[in-house]
């Protein structure tokens, strides 16, 4: 038992980080970061939503947003939006399924099943959402990798060169997190379901074998029946 709460434990906080970095990755600006050693005046930020530069000097930012959702974008982008939206909503639910699988919140605390079963659900709904969210986050690196590569190798300097920044890297860790922690509990949580079906399969039979010694005790204290005790009483009356 303490196993099993230690690991439902540790579930909790991988998800719980998990499902955080996935958030703030997909929503702030920093996936694609300024690379050129030599501009020293502000910092250029791309993400998947908006552009941002920053002062170097004064730290003021200035963000420019993308036209539209339906305007015309790269395809890398727009896939790597729909796959951080993915992982950001099923790793949202996993996280909300994994709480009302805690043993200490008091949801159907008589069930113990159905709550090992949610915890399962929960470690699924991780899983599927580790995978968008780590392809989204290392095909874009990829992507802006070799776009560097490619225009260093060919000796190609068009204005400001990226690299893939802090938002990146917090997707890909958010991923795998979800990985982690929709491991644990979908492969360590099913050893505890057979245990405690066993251990409730036990206690049903030994309810229902007390209940049927109950039952044979009841009858044997019982009287006889009505018929049979005048039978009796008439035959001593005639002696």
């Amino acid at each position: 038992s303490g196993m099993k709460f230690f690991l439902q434990y540790v579930g909790f906080f991988f998800a719980f980080f998990s499902a955080g970095f996935l958030i703030i990755s997909t929503w702030t600006d920093c996936w694609m970061v300024n690379a050129d050693d030599s501009l020293e005046v502000s910092t250029k930020c791309r993400g998947l939503w908006w552009e941002c530069v920053t002062n170097v000097f004064d730290g003021i930012q200035t963000c420019d947003e993308y036209d539209s959702i339906y305007a015309e974008h790269s395809v890398k982008l727009v896939l790597t939006r729909a796959m951080m939206i993915t992982a950001d909503i099923l790793s949202g639910f996993g996280f909300l399924f994994l709480v009302l699988g805690l043993d200490c919140v008091k949801f159907l605390p008589d069930e113990p099943l159905i709550k090992l079963r949610i915890c399962l659900v929960s470690g699924v709904l991780l899983l599927l959402a580790g995978l968008p969210g780590i392809t989204g986050s290392v095909w874009y690196a990829v992507d802006v990798y070799v776009e560097r590569s490619s225009l260093l190798f060919h000796n190609v300097f068009l204005g400001i060169q990226y690299k893939f920044g802090w938002s990146c890297w917090l997707g890909m860790a958010g991923s795998l997190g979800c990985f982690l922690s929709g491991s644990l509990l979908t492969c360590c949580m099913y050893l505890f379901r057979e245990t405690s079906s066993g251990r409730l399969h036990s206690a049903y039979s030994l309810r229902k074998g007390y209940s049927s010694a109950v039952t044979v005790v009841t009858n044997a204290h019982l009287p006889s029946s009505p018929t049979a005790t005048s039978k009796m009483y008439a035959v001593d009356t005639r002696v």
